[in-house]
């Protein structure tokens, strides 16, 4: 089983700065992609960004030059800073990861979610 969990998140003023944490556990051969997502109140999930196993980061058009994505891998835990934040970036903020478990099997995990809130 895996397991990941979010970090990070709580109130902000707009303009501030949050660094969210993702970090995985359990049992696995391997940690692939991963990926940020974020859900606000009575609006659909939508993606913030994704990161390879090598690094290669890829972002929602909306969430270009505030927020950036990096990975530890020793640590098998990802990050999201996000930079002058506002209001409409609200949400539970969670992660997943695509995990290949022993024996070759391929599968997708989510964390529970961290609430960010922007507000004055």
């Amino acid at each position: 089983q895996v397991q990941l969990v979010e970090s990070g998140g709580g109130w902000v003023q707009p303009g501030g700065s949050l660094r969210l944490s993702c970090a995985a556990s359990g049992s696995f051969f391997s940690i692939n992609a991963m990926g940020w997502y974020r859900q606000a109140p009575g609006k659909q999930r939508e993606l913030v960004g994704t990161i390879t196993r090598g690094g290669t980061t890829n972002y929602a058009d909306s969430m270009k030059g505030r927020f950036a994505i990096s990975r530890d891998s020793a640590k098998n835990t990802m990050y999201l800073q996000m930079n002058s934040l506002k209001p409409e970036d609200t949400a539970v903020y969670l992660c997943n990861a695509a995990v290949t478990l022993h024996l070759g099997v391929q599968s997708t995990y989510w964390g529970q979610g961290t609430q960010v809130t922007v507000s004055s």
